[in-house]
């Protein structure tokens, strides 16, 4: 099922249990104080170094992040990893480039708690000259197409801020580790009968240079990244893979 809703409610979480909230960071240094400072009050912001050569990660540990360190590079290996090291149930993703404000993910949770939904996505509404080119929005309408295609889902974004739980999404089984990571967790969760929101949510311009939709190559090789992953059939739901090669350090508490 989908459901798409518009202008998710920004008010803080209260009464709510633990969150993690998982950011893949490769050379975040300029956007990590932003990003870090919106995580809602009471969550964990477990920031994925992918590589950084910027002081990424003892930027993020002295804000009171907890850092995982995912020694293979690829979007798909440092989520994954950050989910294997979540221990809450209820798991956030969102990029940690300044793109998206983390604390818009109070009503995914909301909705993912109370039971209304399995997995809470972002579409993405760009705010500000350069917030999306335009080859990286012809991407990602090229795989809503696919997507809909493939499972019926008439979702308008395949965007990174999101929320479940956490031992559901393992149960998915996921094997990409690169671009198509976001929508294979679509693909499965579709397979397996999840029901799917959708919330309006601002785009902003990101800070630094894009890993992956940055140019028209870097985007059509993640589209064709993620072709690979609708081609694949339907998958069975085997025992959770712990198989990511990373190491986690606590920092302060975020606030």
């Amino acid at each position: 099922m989908i459901d798409v809703t518009t202008s998710p409610s920004t008010e803080p979480a209260r009464h709510a249990g633990p969150v993690d909230v998982i950011l893949p960071c490769l050379d975040e240094a300029e956007a990590l104080p932003w990003v870090l400072a919106r995580i809602p009050h009471g969550w964990r912001a477990l920031v994925v170094d992918n590589g950084s050569t910027d002081g990424s990660a003892d930027i993020a540990r002295s804000l009171g992040a907890t850092i995982v360190t995912e020694t293979r590079r690829g979007f798909g290996a440092a989520c994954h990893a950050g989910l294997t090291a979540a221990t809450a149930d209820i798991v956030c993703f969102c990029d940690c480039d300044a793109s998206l404000d983390p604390s818009l993910l109070v009503p995914f949770v909301r909705r993912v708690r109370a039971g209304e939904a399995d997995l809470v996505l972002g579409r993405r509404r760009p705010r500000g000259r350069g917030a999306w080119p335009a080859h990286a929005r012809a991407g990602n309408l090229a795989l809503a197409r696919m997507l809909r295609r493939r499972t019926g889902l008439r979702l308008h974004d395949l965007g990174p801020l999101r929320a479940a739980r956490r031992e559901p999404l393992l149960a998915l089984g996921l094997t990409d580790r690169r671009s198509g990571y976001p929508l294979q967790m679509v693909v499965r969760a579709a397979d397996a009968g999840w029901r799917v929101a959708e919330y309006d949510v601002p785009y902003l311009p990101r800070s630094g240079a894009s890993k992956v939709t940055g140019t028209w190559r870097g985007t059509w090789q993640a589209v064709r990244d993620m072709s690979r992953v609708l081609a694949e059939p339907p998958a069975h739901q085997d025992e959770p893979d712990t198989g990511s090669s990373f190491s986690a350090s606590q920092g302060g508490t975020t606030q």
